[in-house]
């Protein structure tokens, strides 16, 4: 039954949750700022500041108008599609400027946008304008969220804990259970495994809950930052923050970046480790530890193409976690009543 909830929420996730979408030429292809190598969002959140890419949005724009012009004239398309077609144009000159953005700018745009990525790109601008650093006020913000979310993520992590002190009698129990795949035996079996769980207070889901709010979490983070001018405008030390490293390394001849993405799989190898789930058989342990190696290195290769700005909220993130859980392991130590 709770996998079943838990299915209807991952698939509710994904339906509420929108998508960036990239600006494209009148030839299909993907428009990119030639100083940083950034693409450029089609559904931009508020007025961009920097001159470059302000015409590049307004020469696209342009460029797309003519075409329409030339397809009406020639009764490709009639008047109605040719002002639908037209007003869905992105013309930053009419958009709010990012300072006075709020949750309500732009009007509904469905679920996610309007609950989750609108309000949180408001309250990075606000914390942005603050501290006079967009890169900080991502930091700040993935902190606060983190503080506040702190009493579930820690149970989850408390779960992993309990779950050492449980592991010497369920490996017992898969011990005594070896090879008999019987009903009545797998019965039991399950039996005596709730009855381990209920001794030491387990509940099997709870590992879960720390994944499950890492997924809208990111998704929210990505969609914002890639959205909002004042990210893609910014910089944090000396790193553009909508800056990949690959392009940074390729493009740029700055290869800086490339401390970025060691820094993503160090943070992501010790968050991983210090929130792996203890309740496993020596199969299970090392089917889990191949998993962990091939998301490591998956995440690793993927952080070269990630902007700066979603970098800088993935190692702040795992950092947090990692504190966490070494701060969750130390308490549980001294707990002599688990």
């Amino acid at each position: 039954m709770k996998k079943n909830k838990i299915l209807i929420l991952i698939v509710l996730l994904l339906i509420l949750t929108g998508c960036t979408k990239q600006l494209k030429d009148v030839n299909n292809k993907i428009v990119k700022n030639k100083k940083t190598g950034q693409t450029l969002p089609a559904n931009i959140l508020c007025r961009p500041t920097d001159k470059d890419i302000i015409k590049l949005y307004d020469n696209t724009r342009d460029e797309y108008i003519v075409k329409l012009d030339k397809k009406l004239k020639a009764k490709k398309i009639s008047k109605t599609e040719y002002q639908k077609q037209k007003s869905d144009l992105v013309d930053v000159s009419k958009l709010t400027k990012c300072s006075k953005f709020t949750p309500a700018t732009g009007g509904y745009e469905g679920l996610w946008t309007t609950i989750f990525v609108k309000p949180l790109t408001w309250l990075i601008i606000k914390i942005g304008q603050i501290v006079r650093n967009y890169g900080l006020s991502v930091i700040l913000i993935t902190i606060l969220i983190r503080l506040i979310l702190y009493p579930v993520t820690k149970k989850s992590a408390k779960q992993s804990e309990v779950m050492k002190k449980a592991q010497p009698e369920l490996n017992k129990l898969e011990k005594k259970y070896k090879g008999k795949n019987d009903q009545a035996s797998m019965q039991m079996k399950s039996q005596e495994m709730l009855a381990i769980y209920k001794k030491y207070g387990i509940n099997p889901m709870a590992g879960c809950i720390f994944g499950f709010i890492q997924i809208p979490l990111f998704l929210a983070f990505y969609e914002s930052l890639y959205r909002l001018p004042a990210i893609f405008e910014g910089n944090f030390l000396t790193f553009k923050m909508s800056v990949a490293p690959l392009t940074a390394a390729t493009q740029l001849g700055n290869y800086l970046y490339l401390i970025l993405p060691i820094l993503v799989l160090v943070v992501t190898y010790f968050s991983f480790k210090l929130n792996s789930n203890a309740s496993m058989n020596e199969d299970q342990a090392k089917q889990m530890k191949l998993m962990m190696n091939i998301m490591m290195i998956v995440i690793f290769f993927t952080s070269f193409q990630m902007s700066t700005a979603i970098i800088i909220y993935w190692i702040t993130n795992s950092a947090f976690t990692i504190i966490q859980n070494l701060i969750v392991k130390r308490s549980m130590k001294d707990d002599k009543s688990i």
